[in-house]
C-alpha cells in the first residue's frame, strides 16, 4: 500500500514568509479552442514539500543533481516526537533506527500541519548523534530544521557536516510510526539549490 506524504501544489497554498507565491497558470487550454493543455509554473525550488540541496547553504555544496538516488530511495523509519520545540541529542538516544538510514520525524496529528512561524527545529547536536547511526536522510513536517528567522542555520550546517540530507514539509499526519520504504525524488535540476519533491511511502 502507498501512502502519498507530499503536500499538493496549488494557487493560495502556504511558503516560506518571503519567497515567491506559487502560482499555476495556463497558456493553451482547450476549452479556448487549443489542440492541448498547457501550463506555466511559478514557484521557489524551497515550495512545499522539497528536497535542501546542500548548495542551498553552503556555496561549495553540491547541487540537486548530484545527490545520490540511494539517499533518496530505501527502507525508512518514521517517528512521533509530539510537543517538542527543539529536538535534540537527548530524544534520540533511546530510538531503535534497527539501521535505517533514513528517519522522518513526524510532530504533528494535525492535517493543516505547522505554522511557518511556530515549529520544531533541531539543536546542532542532533545530527552527529544520527551520523553514528548511520543516518543519511531525515525529514520532517516542519517547514525547515532551523527556526524561521535563524540567520546562522545552525542545524543546516550540522547535518551538512555529517553529510546528512534534509527534506522538509512532508505530510505524515496520517502515518503511524513504523518501517517503511520512502521514495522522494526531485528533478534533476542542474545545480539547483533544492526542489519540490513528490514523497511516498509504502509498506515493507
Amino acid at each position: 500500500m502507498l501512502k502519498d506524504i507530499t503536500k499538493t501544489m496549488e494557487n493560495g497554498m502556504k511558503v516560506w514568509p518571503g519567497d515567491i507565491h506559487f502560482s499555476y497558470t495556463s497558456l493553451a487550454a482547450i476549452r479556448d479552442g487549443d489542440a492541448v493543455n498547457v501550463g506555466k509554473l511559478e514557484m521557489s525550488t524551497h515550495t512545499g514539500t522539497h528536497l535542501d540541496a546542500p548548495y542551498h547553504y553552503d556555496q561549495d555544496g553540491i547541487g540537486i543533481d548530484e545527490i545520490p538516488l540511494d539517499i533518496l530511495c530505501g527502507n525508512c523509519i518514521v517517528i512521533e516526537l509530539f510537543n517538542v520545540h527543539t529536538i535534540t541529542k537527548d530524544h534520540l538516544t533511546s530510538l531503535n533506527f534497527k539501521g535505517v538510514k533514513k528517519v522522518l520525524f513526524k510532530t504533528t496529528q494535525l492535517k493543516e500541519g505547522h505554522s511557518y512561524q511556530d515549529f520544531p527545529v533541531f539543536s546542532k547536536d542532533a545530527a552527529p548523534f544520527l551520523k553514528e547511526m548511520g543516518v543519511h536522510l531525515i525529514g520532517t513536517d516542519a517547514a525547515s530544521v532551523d527556526p524561521l528567522n535563524s540567520e546562522n542555520l545552525e542545524a543546516h550546517h550540522s547535518f551538512k557536516e555529517t553529510n546528512i540530507f534534509i527534506l522538509e514539509g512532508l505530510e505524515l499526519f496520517q502515518v503511524e510510526p513504523g518501517f517503511y520504504h520512502l521514495t522522494a525524488l526531485p528533478l534533476k535540476l542542474k545545480g539547483g539549490d533544492g526542489c519540490p519533491v513528490r514523497a511516498i511511502l509504502s509498506s515493507i
